[in-house]
């Protein structure tokens, strides 16, 4: 799926649920974060954002109320 439609899926925010694990970390990889892993973690960061972006799969699915945070600070920082 394209970074364009990951992007509208997420500003709808009717489908948190439905979002591919591999759709949010592809596309905060697009806007500049960089990603290590520590175990189940994902964590993202990205010079100028104060947050760590932590997030886990729930089997092929990103968990809904990290995809609600990578929302809110994308909105935050301008990065949507």
């Amino acid at each position: 799926m394209s970074v364009g439609k990951t992007i509208e899926k997420l500003l709808r925010g009717e489908s948190d649920a439905n979002i591919r694990f591999e759709e949010i970390t592809h596309l905060l990889e697009v806007k500049g974060f960089r990603m290590r892993i520590s175990g189940s973690h994902h964590i993202f960061t990205r010079p100028g954002v104060l947050e760590r972006i932590n997030l886990q799969r729930e089997g092929s699915r990103a968990k809904p109320y990290q995809v609600r945070q990578v929302r809110k600070i994308l909105a935050q920082y301008k990065l949507l």
